[in-house]
């Protein structure tokens, strides 16, 4: 599953590209309000503020995308190879394959529908069909944090442990005290539904402090998706003695 950790490091360069060009803004303005070549008018601070914030906005973005494409990776393994049934699948994933193909956690069906979708699995398991495709049910919309991480790896049977000064990075409170994956949602958030500017978003931040976020952030998703990759490469997803040898 090489292509997850492909994936992630083409998002994060994409971070790491706009905080250099930051970088190369903030030294500038030690020297006065910098300027592009050629403007009759400098950056002013409130402008600087607006591209710090958008930081949080990539941030998130990378946290979103790179769950999504682990979650997405897991569901895709399992319908890999024709002869796995239901019965082949690990407790916990067989568990999310029912919830989809049942729609056991659609609210808004009627009994009529739960009853259609019900029939439709029993089908599907008296006739010892393939794994059906399926997909897994994530976190809503702006949900996703280093807690939210922890709770669908569980939920998958997947045993996440990074490494300890990776956790205490993550864990750390830095401001209102949340972890940077707590702050990088916050203010996603309210970025998102307008309760914030983004000029008081980045209000007291520099360049180093987003550095910083980006850092720990990175490192805890890095570890992330290889364990997300070793749970798939291994066949975690399967009872043991459905495995490949």
């Amino acid at each position: 599953m090489a292509e997850l950790i492909a994936a992630f490091n083409e998002r994060l360069e994409e971070v790491e590209a706009y905080l250099d060009m930051l970088r190369i803004l903030e030294q500038a303005a030690q020297s006065g309000p910098p300027r592009f070549y050629g403007a009759d008018q400098p950056i002013t601070v409130q402008q600087q503020k607006i591209l710090y914030s958008s930081v949080y906005l990539q941030l998130y973005n990378l946290v979103e995308s790179t769950m999504t494409r682990c979650v997405d990776a897991i569901a895709q393994a399992a319908t890999i190879n024709p002869r796995w049934q239901a019965g082949d699948l690990s407790l916990e994933l067989r568990k999310e394959w029912v919830r989809f193909t049942a729609r056991t956690h659609h609210r808004e069906l009627t009994p009529k529908n739960r009853l259609d979708h019900a029939l439709e699995l029993c089908q599907h398991l008296v006739s010892e069909l393939p794994i059906s495709s399926f997909s897994i049910e994530k976190s809503g919309g702006g949900n996703w944090d280093d807690d939210a991480i922890e709770k669908i790896s569980k939920r998958l049977g997947l045993n996440l442990q990074v490494s300890q000064p990776v956790k205490s990075n993550i864990k750390r409170r830095l401001k209102d005290d949340l972890g940077p994956l707590g702050l990088v949602k916050k203010f996603r958030n309210q970025l998102a539904h307008g309760s914030i500017s983004f000029s008081e978003c980045a209000e007291e931040d520099t360049v180093a402090w987003l550095v910083d976020i980006k850092d720990k952030t990175a490192s805890y998703l890095r570890e992330v998706v290889a364990h997300f990759d070793s749970y798939i490469e291994t066949h975690k997803y399967l009872v043991p003695e459905s495995r490949p040898a």
